[in-house]
């Protein structure tokens, strides 16, 4: 595939959703959206973490294993026709089904008019209060992937994935100048005091990840309150509240745009991608990496 080109504008589109517990409830309103977001001229649209349904990983619960599919697959096939009318690059955010009993949490790639071109796997999985992944999820083995779409040379990450610096380092270092991140975040009822905190840790590592590689982030998650299912026993709260608020951060960790708290929302954001080469030239950090320095960062912890 040619490169992408350099130094123009690419119009990004953030949606941000709340999910209902039907899937094809949420894929109608996802392509809904999605092809608003088209019409308004998104050259790449990102959706949220698992879109089809509700965040399920607050419970340990078989069930939810029927929630997979093949990727390529029906979602896949579902949109391609939008990415392909319109030829723009769409992010989808799926519950992977590689073979019976081996699942993945899994961003599929549309890329225009060529139609299904990749996808990756999560690296890093959490297993912690409400967000028991490890038990849904095999950790990823395609290591970090950047795509040159027809847009722009594009990375994508997700999720827990965006609090790893090495994760964002690996991805910018093939060639992605936005990194995407489809997100399910939030906090627990329990945890209302240390809310802000939370959130404002969650968006600084990421500006200091666009920061770092002189690169675009795109953060986008999901909005709304879900419950545990009844027929679901919570451990220690009811529910997580997702905290929405989308947002692009600029080379410079500047926040272009952020969305609201509390509504579903399309965001739309222009990049200006000769910012990257603006913000390299100025801190150039990839040219002062001691790479003869950093063999340390391939073991677990440097005392054993």
């Amino acid at each position: 595939m040619p490169n992408a080109k350099k130094n123009k504008t690419v119009r990004v589109a953030l949606v941000q959703m709340a999910m209902h517990d039907a899937a094809e409830v949420n894929l109608k309103k996802a392509l809904r959206f999605c092809r608003d977001a088209a019409e308004q001229g998104a050259d790449i649209i990102c959706l949220p973490e698992l879109f089809l349904g509700p965040y399920f990983c607050k419970t340990e619960t078989p069930k939810h294993f029927d929630r997979t599919e093949p990727i390529p697959g029906p979602t896949t096939d579902a949109f391609a026709p939008l990415a392909a009318e319109f030829d723009t690059t769409l992010i989808l955010s799926l519950f992977e089904k590689r073979a019976p009993g081996l699942y993945h949490n899994t961003v599929a790639l549309l890329d225009g008019t060529n139609g299904y071109i990749g996808k990756y796997r999560k690296m890093h999985i959490p297993d912690d209060p409400m967000y028991y992944e490890k038990f849904y999820f095999t950790p990823g083995d395609t290591g970090f992937c950047s795509w040159n779409t027809r847009k722009a040379p594009i990375g994508t990450l997700i999720c827990w994935d965006q609090w790893y610096p090495e994760a964002a380092r690996l991805t910018a270092l093939k060639g992605a100048e936005i990194l995407f991140y489809p997100t399910a975040i939030g906090w627990l009822a329990s945890e209302k005091e240390q809310a802000q905190t939370q959130h404002n840790a969650w968006e600084t590592i990421q500006r200091s990840h666009a920061i770092a590689n002189g690169c675009f982030v795109v953060a986008v998650n999901r909005v709304g309150y879900e419950a545990v299912p009844a027929d679901e026993t919570p451990e220690i709260d009811a529910g997580i509240g997702f905290w929405g608020q989308s947002f692009v951060a600029a080379p410079n960790g500047e926040v272009l745009a952020r969305a609201s708290s509390d509504q579903e929302e399309i965001l739309m954001v222009d990049l200006a991608l000769e910012m990257i080469e603006e913000a390299r030239r100025w801190w150039p950090f990839f040219r002062d990496r001691r790479i003869d320095a950093y063999a340390g960062l391939d073991r677990r912890f440097l005392t054993d």
